[in-house]
């Protein structure tokens, strides 16, 4: 499955929607979260896929569903290793993206962002996939724009407890915009602003999957900080939606933020979630952490220009549907 046809160039496929041809796409990072439900897109609409994964925050079970499938094939490997692959589009995911797992081997995460990055960028100038790099709203820091649009250039810490993942994927960034000026390199660059939704991981401290861990066990939700601080949660589907328009649009590199702009701040939101579950839990204060952003809003009008993208799941139905995901997974344990 992994090789081409001899006689064939590597081709980037069509507009979305269009099945003439089914592209060979790779996707590192593709048994985690977002990953995984990008590899089911992908699967869905009959592409041949390839997930290159080491199993940090990836689980084989998220991948299950197309095990036996002959158009899907998983690779046990770590993009800092070199890898050779007949691929026709590289989707780049891998990277711990929450603080709890992004900061529990710094080292590791820079180099998951450097050297798997430039990993991933040479494989595609050698095959002459279409590359896309998965960046993150991190790059903007604490951000003293608001709401952050593409030309921003950002407040980030360099030397902060943040700065393995922040700075790693800034020269992630840098990497892919060289290799397109120097190799003439077709690439993407997206960046993903905080996006939740079914698999994700109960203890990956991210806000969300928190609250709802918490709330379903009736203890007390934890906000740090006062709880004014203020994100933007984009439904999973959204966000797949929008790197798969991203990767089918012509002539247009990006960067470009994916997110949904209704902002809610920590409070806001642990009060949603504990209606939503009928939760009993309480609040429960903790100090702020380091350099952690006091507001994060993404400006899309690039991606609605562009890709003619807009978040379609609101944020309570999304909730609903995520915590209907953590009940039943919480259930079979």
């Amino acid at each position: 499955m992994s090789a081409l046809r001899e006689d064939s160039r590597p081709r980037h496929g069509t507009q979305q929607g269009d099945e003439s041809h089914m592209a060979q796409i790779l996707v590192t990072g593709g048994a985690g979260f977002i990953g995984s439900h990008l590899v089911d897109r992908l699967l869905e609409r009959g592409d041949n896929v390839i997930v290159l994964d080491n199993f940090f925050t990836g689980r084989r079970q998220n991948l299950q569903a197309h095990f036996g499938n002959p158009r899907f094939e998983i690779v046990r490997a770590d993009v800092t290793s070199s890898v050779l692959l007949e691929v026709e589009q590289i989707f780049h995911l891998a990277c711990p993206a929450s603080p709890v797992h992004y900061q529990h081997n710094p080292i590791k995460t820079v180099k998951t962002n450097v050297i798997g990055t430039l990993n991933m960028l040479g494989l595609a100038k050698r095959v002459g996939a279409r590359f896309l790099l998965a960046s993150t709203s991190e790059v903007y820091g604490d951000p003293q724009q608001h709401p952050q649009r593409e030309d921003y250039w950002g407040n980030v810490n360099p030397i902060g407890p943040r700065s393995c993942y922040d700075e790693g994927k800034r020269v992630a960034e840098t990497l892919t915009v060289n290799y397109r000026d120097a190799h003439d390199l077709d690439v993407r660059i997206v960046r993903i602003f905080n996006t939740y939704g079914p698999r994700m991981l109960f203890d990956d401290g991210r806000v969300v999957s928190n609250f709802i861990h918490q709330a379903l066990q009736s203890v007390p939700l934890t906000i740090f900080g006062e709880g004014n601080q203020t994100r933007s949660f984009c439904y999973v589907s959204d966000l797949v939606d929008g790197l798969l328009r991203m990767m089918a649009k012509e002539d247009f590199s990006g960067p470009v933020n994916l997110g949904n702009p209704e902002e809610y701040s920590m409070k806001q939101l642990a009060q949603l979630v504990v209606e939503l579950t009928g939760s009993s839990s309480k609040i429960e204060h903790r100090p702020l952490p380091a350099d952690d952003p006091t507001r994060r809003k993404p400006d899309i009008t690039l991606a609605q220009k562009e890709l003619g993208w807009n978040p379609q799941i609101e944020v309570r139905e999304g909730l609903r549907r995520t915590i209907e995901d953590f009940r039943q997974r919480m259930g079979s344990k």
